[in-house]
């Protein structure tokens, strides 16, 4: 089987552990992941001032094709939401049947783009009243609902990293990865 791929899209903002936390957890799966600013920067600066290394310019690696495609909360939501480069490439994977995942107030993001709608998710709580009437909205910690995985916050990156494995490389996988970083099951 082919490597996985996902696309983390990130903006200054981005919160980290919401970033950290599932890229992490892919690359112990053996997920191939790129980082990748919208503002082309080989550093992007987070919610609480960490500078996080990227892997790619958003600009070089737009056209390409991922397994998967990710994009991390915090306050930089609104930056992606507004981005129409980020529209056209969540609408290509999901129209390709791609994964698309947001965590935390991310889901916006997909809202803004027309992404998924009617489909079930979760997110923060301060954007559920801005999206939930597209969308079956649940107050699980993660969401999956075919090829859409959402998740809370800060809190759930574990779990919302695990279920990516999950939904790109199955159970066994996941349960591996979670074994292997004591989290449990």
């Amino acid at each position: 089987m082919a490597q996985k791929t996902a696309l983390f899209i990130v903006a200054e903002g981005s919160e980290e552990l919401e970033l950290v936390a599932p890229v992490d957890i892919l690359r112990r799966a053996n997920v191939i992941v790129t980082i990748a600013d919208l503002a082309d920067c080989e550093y992007v600066k987070t919610k609480s001032n960490i500078f996080i290394k990227t892997d790619a310019k958003l600009g070089e690696v737009k056209d390409i094709t991922y397994d998967a495609v990710v994009i991390p909360g915090g306050p930089s939501y609104k930056t992606l939401a507004a981005a129409s480069v980020i529209g056209e490439i969540l609408c290509k994977h999901e129209k390709a049947g791609k994964i698309i995942a947001a965590i935390c107030a991310a889901p916006f993001v997909l809202f803004k783009h027309g992404i998924a709608k009617g489909k079930s998710l979760t997110s923060y709580p301060s954007v559920k009243n801005d999206i939930e009437g597209s969308y079956q909205y649940k107050e699980d910690t993660t969401v999956v609902d075919g090829n859409l995985v959402t998740s809370r916050g800060p809190a759930t990156a574990v779990e919302f990293g695990l279920s990516l494995v999950e939904v790109l490389l199955g159970n066994e996988e996941k349960v591996k990865v979670a074994k292997a970083i004591l989290y449990p099951l």
